[in-house]
């Protein structure tokens, strides 16, 4: 059920994004999501600092670093989730199939529609496992035919129809946590997004309901763009096709502030990274 993608705001035209390589394979990707010297502020703090990065069309990327670096501050800044956080703002473009998400007359509801998110503790509403898939189209408006089928499609789609289609009408909190983030995800799979990301949506889970995420995360890779947090660096080594490596820097006045070291395809992050840094994480010489 994924769609083209359209206008963020009606009256706003949608630029090509171009077409970066760089593997040494001929593998192009078609940039989605592109951040041009983006910085983050709460306040007066400078969380994240300059940060250039692209997001290929149908890749997985993972996003690394030690806690505090800035991966899920530059994460949310997506979908503008930060725009929820008082004090919160954002220098810098970040560019969405070449439409900047941040200008003044982008519908940023239609943001998080097209770029969904899915966070590190699952979070189903309080409503039955139904009612948690029909949830966005319903407050979209939107026109179909069979709710029933648009439920039954999210569900196959993030792997639990089978498991769930005798209780559709059960409360979602009653399923495993694992079930749990695979409601999550097929509810954010209902409203037809083009990207999905994903804020360390294994940190709670054990290794099997782990392993079930990781291989949804693959299939989905055929129809959506996905970005993932994730500090389990075997995790990003098995799923993702490109990884970007934060760190946090600090100043002279004893500040911390993110930023990306580097990024790469995945296979040379992790065997010949072009920073000492990167390869200092990846061997646990600090992190």
């Amino acid at each position: 059920m994924t769609e083209s993608t359209p206008n963020l705001p009606v009256s706003v035209s949608v630029a090509s994004s171009g077409v970066n390589t760089g593997d040494g394979a001929g593998r192009a990707f078609e940039s989605v999501i592109t951040t041009r010297d983006l910085s983050v502020y709460y306040g007066s703090y400078q969380a994240v600092r300059h940060v250039d990065m692209n997001f290929g069309k149908n890749r997985i990327t993972a996003m690394i670093g030690p806690s505090g670096c800035g991966k899920s501050t530059v994460l949310r800044c997506f979908n503008r989730m930060n725009d929820l956080i008082a004090g919160a703002r954002v220098e810098g473009t970040i560019t969405y199939h070449g439409q900047d998400v941040y200008a003044e007359e982008v519908d940023t509801i239609e943001v998080r529609r097209r770029v969904g998110m899915v966070f590190q503790k699952p979070n189903p509403f309080p409503k039955s496992i139904y009612d948690n898939i029909a949830y966005g189209p319903r407050v979209n408006g939107w026109k179909v035919s069979s709710m029933d089928d648009v439920v039954e499609e999210a569900l196959t789609r993030a792997a639990l129809w089978d498991e769930v289609k005798d209780k559709l009408k059960e409360s979602a909190l009653a399923l495993s946590g694992g079930q749990q983030q695979r409601l999550c995800i097929a509810r954010c799979i209902a409203v037809q997004p083009d990207v999905i990301l994903m804020d360390e949506p294994c940190a709670s889970l054990d290794p099997i309901a782990t392993s079930k995420i990781e291989d949804l995360m693959r299939e989905l890779a055929d129809d959506y763009t996905i970005i993932i947090v994730t500090h389990n660096m075997q995790q990003a080594a098995r799923v993702s096709d490109r990884t970007a490596f934060f760190t946090a820097d600090v100043d002279d006045e004893g500040v911390r502030h993110g930023r990306l070291v580097e990024m790469d395809w995945t296979n040379k992050i992790f065997t010949n990274p072009s920073d000492p840094r990167t390869e200092g994480y990846i061997s646990g010489r600090f992190g």
